[in-house]
Protein backbone atom coordinates (compact mmCIF):
# COMPACT_ATOMS: atom_id res chain seq x y z
CA UNK A 1 0.00 0.00 0.00
CA UNK A 2 1.31 3.56 -1.18
CA UNK A 3 1.35 5.52 2.34
CA UNK A 4 0.99 8.80 -0.26
CA UNK A 5 -2.34 7.51 -1.82
CA UNK A 6 -4.73 9.20 -0.17
CA UNK A 7 -7.96 6.95 -1.13
CA UNK A 8 -5.88 3.75 0.21
CA UNK A 9 -5.22 5.61 3.33
CA UNK A 10 -8.66 6.63 4.22
CA UNK A 11 -9.69 3.34 2.98
CA UNK A 12 -7.63 1.76 5.63
CA UNK A 13 -8.62 3.64 8.13
CA UNK A 14 -12.43 3.24 7.63
CA UNK A 15 -12.35 -0.35 6.74
CA UNK A 16 -13.97 0.66 2.77
CA UNK A 17 -12.73 -0.16 0.17
CA UNK A 18 -11.64 2.31 -2.31
CA UNK A 19 -13.75 3.95 -4.49
CA UNK A 20 -13.35 2.59 -8.31
CA UNK A 21 -12.41 5.02 -11.16
CA UNK A 22 -15.40 6.44 -13.22
CA UNK A 23 -16.59 4.43 -16.17
CA UNK A 24 -17.66 6.37 -19.26
CA UNK A 25 -21.31 6.03 -19.61
CA UNK A 26 -22.36 5.26 -23.25
CA UNK A 27 -25.08 7.25 -24.86
CA UNK A 28 -26.53 4.21 -26.63
CA UNK A 29 -29.32 6.49 -28.64
CA UNK A 30 -26.37 9.02 -29.92
CA UNK A 31 -23.94 5.95 -30.77
CA UNK A 32 -26.37 4.12 -33.08
CA UNK A 33 -27.46 7.18 -34.53
CA UNK A 34 -23.86 8.14 -35.54
CA UNK A 35 -23.99 4.58 -36.70
CA UNK A 36 -26.62 4.69 -38.54
CA UNK A 37 -25.32 8.06 -40.42
CA UNK A 38 -21.89 6.62 -41.39
CA UNK A 39 -23.79 3.58 -42.63
CA UNK A 40 -25.66 6.34 -44.57
CA UNK A 41 -22.79 8.11 -45.31
CA UNK A 42 -20.45 4.90 -46.59
CA UNK A 43 -22.96 3.72 -48.75
CA UNK A 44 -23.05 7.14 -50.48
CA UNK A 45 -18.97 6.92 -50.63
CA UNK A 46 -19.34 3.55 -52.61
CA UNK A 47 -21.76 4.92 -55.13
CA UNK A 48 -20.07 8.08 -55.41
CA UNK A 49 -16.67 6.43 -55.70
CA UNK A 50 -18.17 3.97 -58.44
CA UNK A 51 -19.60 6.95 -60.32
CA UNK A 52 -15.78 8.60 -60.38
CA UNK A 53 -13.84 5.76 -61.26
CA UNK A 54 -16.35 3.71 -63.60
CA UNK A 55 -17.88 6.76 -65.11
CA UNK A 56 -15.06 8.98 -64.93
CA UNK A 57 -11.98 7.32 -65.18
CA UNK A 58 -13.73 4.99 -67.44
CA UNK A 59 -12.11 1.93 -65.28
CA UNK A 60 -14.42 -1.22 -65.05
CA UNK A 61 -14.74 -2.37 -61.16
CA UNK A 62 -17.34 -4.28 -59.99
CA UNK A 63 -19.45 -4.67 -63.13
CA UNK A 64 -18.27 -5.28 -66.64
CA UNK A 65 -17.46 -2.45 -68.44
CA UNK A 66 -20.64 -2.34 -70.77
CA UNK A 67 -22.63 -2.14 -67.81
CA UNK A 68 -22.13 1.95 -67.48
CA UNK A 69 -20.98 4.15 -64.88
CA UNK A 70 -23.65 3.50 -62.31
CA UNK A 71 -22.69 -0.70 -63.54
CA UNK A 72 -25.23 -3.67 -62.42
CA UNK A 73 -26.57 -5.18 -59.33
CA UNK A 74 -22.88 -5.43 -57.79
CA UNK A 75 -23.37 -1.49 -57.27
CA UNK A 76 -26.24 -1.53 -54.62
CA UNK A 77 -23.85 -4.73 -53.20
CA UNK A 78 -20.97 -2.88 -52.63
CA UNK A 79 -22.97 0.32 -51.24
CA UNK A 80 -25.20 -2.41 -49.17
CA UNK A 81 -21.63 -4.06 -47.57
CA UNK A 82 -20.24 -0.40 -46.76
CA UNK A 83 -23.67 0.07 -44.80
CA UNK A 84 -23.48 -3.22 -42.97
CA UNK A 85 -19.61 -2.55 -41.90
CA UNK A 86 -20.44 0.82 -40.51
CA UNK A 87 -22.84 -0.72 -38.34
CA UNK A 88 -21.01 -3.92 -37.62
CA UNK A 89 -18.51 -1.24 -36.86
CA UNK A 90 -20.77 0.61 -34.30
CA UNK A 91 -21.38 -2.62 -32.70
CA UNK A 92 -17.69 -2.98 -32.08
CA UNK A 93 -17.44 0.43 -31.01
CA UNK A 94 -20.15 -0.21 -28.68
CA UNK A 95 -18.58 -3.45 -27.25
CA UNK A 96 -15.23 -1.64 -26.85
CA UNK A 97 -16.70 1.37 -25.06
CA UNK A 98 -18.11 -0.47 -22.31
CA UNK A 99 -15.65 -3.47 -21.99
CA UNK A 100 -11.99 -2.11 -22.87
CA UNK A 101 -9.21 0.78 -21.76
CA UNK A 102 -8.94 3.26 -23.97
CA UNK A 103 -11.36 1.99 -26.66
CA UNK A 104 -10.73 4.74 -29.59
CA UNK A 105 -6.97 3.49 -30.06
CA UNK A 106 -8.60 -0.01 -30.10
CA UNK A 107 -10.47 0.89 -32.89
CA UNK A 108 -8.46 3.32 -34.88
CA UNK A 109 -5.93 -0.09 -34.73
CA UNK A 110 -8.99 -2.44 -35.75
CA UNK A 111 -10.44 -0.68 -38.60
CA UNK A 112 -7.19 0.31 -39.80
CA UNK A 113 -5.88 -3.15 -39.86
CA UNK A 114 -9.73 -4.41 -41.58
CA UNK A 115 -9.26 -1.16 -44.04
CA UNK A 116 -5.68 -2.27 -45.22
CA UNK A 117 -7.03 -5.80 -45.40
CA UNK A 118 -9.52 -4.46 -48.29
CA UNK A 119 -6.99 -2.50 -49.85
CA UNK A 120 -4.91 -5.53 -50.45
CA UNK A 121 -7.14 -7.89 -51.39
CA UNK A 122 -7.77 -6.91 -55.17
CA UNK A 123 -4.39 -7.16 -55.57
CA UNK A 124 -4.62 -10.48 -54.79
CA UNK A 125 -6.93 -11.08 -58.13
CA UNK A 126 -5.89 -10.99 -61.74
CA UNK A 127 -8.01 -8.16 -62.69
CA UNK A 128 -6.05 -5.69 -64.57
CA UNK A 129 -4.05 -3.11 -63.09
CA UNK A 130 -6.04 -0.35 -63.38
CA UNK A 131 -8.91 -2.48 -61.72
CA UNK A 132 -7.26 -3.59 -58.74
CA UNK A 133 -6.26 -0.14 -58.38
CA UNK A 134 -9.79 1.80 -58.59
CA UNK A 135 -10.69 -1.42 -56.35
CA UNK A 136 -8.65 -0.35 -53.87
CA UNK A 137 -8.96 2.87 -53.45
CA UNK A 138 -13.08 2.47 -53.32
CA UNK A 139 -12.08 0.33 -50.26
CA UNK A 140 -9.63 2.79 -48.99
CA UNK A 141 -12.15 5.72 -48.78
CA UNK A 142 -14.85 3.69 -47.38
CA UNK A 143 -12.57 2.38 -44.54
CA UNK A 144 -11.39 6.47 -44.14
CA UNK A 145 -15.08 7.49 -44.01
CA UNK A 146 -16.36 4.40 -41.16
CA UNK A 147 -13.35 5.18 -39.37
CA UNK A 148 -13.44 8.66 -39.05
CA UNK A 149 -16.99 9.51 -38.59
CA UNK A 150 -17.57 6.49 -36.10
CA UNK A 151 -14.53 7.58 -33.98
CA UNK A 152 -16.25 11.54 -33.74
CA UNK A 153 -19.47 9.34 -32.86
CA UNK A 154 -17.78 7.44 -30.34
CA UNK A 155 -16.44 10.16 -28.61
CA UNK A 156 -19.45 12.23 -28.79
CA UNK A 157 -21.51 9.58 -26.92
CA UNK A 158 -19.16 8.75 -24.36
CA UNK A 159 -19.96 10.93 -21.20
CA UNK A 160 -18.52 10.85 -18.11
CA UNK A 161 -20.45 8.90 -15.24
CA UNK A 162 -19.89 10.75 -11.76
Amino acid sequence: MDPHNGYEWQAQQTGQAPPEPARPRVDTARLWAGGAMTAVVAALTAVVGLLLIRGVLGIAVFAPEGDGAMGDASTGVLAAGAALSALVATALLHLLILATPQPGTFFAWIVTLATAVMVLLPFTTSAPPAAMAGSAALYLAIGITIGCLLSAAGRSAMRPEY
